[in-house]
């Protein structure tokens, strides 16, 4: 395989994207021109959405062909097009063969949540200072442990063993329902409208040893001592009165997916329930709590 390397402004992406998926690269792949150094730029888009940005400002795009030729003929017919202005050609080069799951794995190291809670895929041995670990690996439903929403909600959990009963509501991987188990919670109940999303839970769950209930949203039932939603500023708004409803009375919700900037239209949906307040920031991102 050949590897065709690129550089672009970042409103030129999207249309050199395409022109190489047309062009039968097996795959395309974006990566800010700036890593490492002092201009790099964080780019998250919210949970389950699509980022922000196509790319970054200086991005460098890199496709993958099956051989040399397709290589050089994309490279030659991009440089021919009108949106090619601003971009140039890096270069193109054999790639080697590799272990692709090994690499892959080498791209996913363990986390820390706080210095002795951390989230290790199962192809790493757990740092000696670690006294809780999650094992999760990538998988299809969202949350590995590296997105900041999900960190906050795992690093509230770890400051707030021993909930009565849990409810994670968007469970996704199902991190946030074991994190919950894995400090003590009694009952933990984990719903999604992914039924994928659901399986990974149960798996996920299994895999880490920890009992909970995962299904659709109707295994809702009840109350809890701890609500989780780790999902979008928008939803979350629409189910102010679900959530607050599954709450008991001096029980705790916690909300997350939010950026810093949406937080007073998150206080504002749910001022009829409770009273919303910032518990936590990292990367933009806000943790919402309060206590009903």
């Amino acid at each position: 395989m050949f590897e065709l390397r690129l550089m672009c402004p970042e409103d030129r992406v999207e249309n050199l994207s395409d022109a190489l998926d047309a062009l039968d690269a097996l795959s395309v792949s974006v990566e800010d021109a700036d890593a490492q150094t002092d201009a790099e730029q964080a780019l998250f888009g919210e949970p389950g959405m699509p980022p922000p940005k196509d790319g970054w400002q200086r991005s460098r795009v890199i496709a993958l062909f099956a051989d040399q030729a397709l290589a050089n003929d994309a490279s030659r017919l991009l440089q021919a097009q009108d949106f090619f202005g601003g971009c140039q050609v890096l270069g193109i080069a054999a790639v080697e063969d590799q272990d692709w799951v090994r690499l892959t794995q080498s791209q996913f190291a363990p986390v820390d949540i706080t210095p002795e809670f951390w989230i290790v895929p199962t192809w790493h041995e757990p740092p000696a200072q670690a006294r809780q670990v999650i094992r999760l690996d990538p998988g299809l439903a969202f949350g590995t442990g590296t997105h900041p929403t999900t960190r906050m909600c795992l690093r509230w959990l770890a400051g707030h063993p021993g909930q009565a009963e849990v409810l994670d509501y968007g469970c996704g991987s199902g991190i946030l329902a074991i994190g919950a188990a894995k400090f003590g919670a009694k009952r933990v109940v984990a719903v999604d409208i992914d039924e994928a999303a659901v399986q990974s839970t149960l798996l996920n769950a299994d895999a880490n040893g920890v009992q909970l209930v995962a299904g659709l949203p109707d295994k809702a039932e009840g109350t809890y001592a701890l609500v989780l939603a780790n999902i979008l500023a928008t939803p979350l708004k629409v189910l102010a009165p679900l959530l607050c409803a599954h709450v008991k009375v001096g029980g705790h919700l916690v909300l997350a997916g939010i950026l810093a900037r949406q937080a007073e239209e998150l206080v504002a949906a749910y001022a009829a329930y409770c009273t919303l307040s910032v518990s936590d920031e990292e990367d933009g991102w806000i943790l919402m709590t309060a206590t009903l």
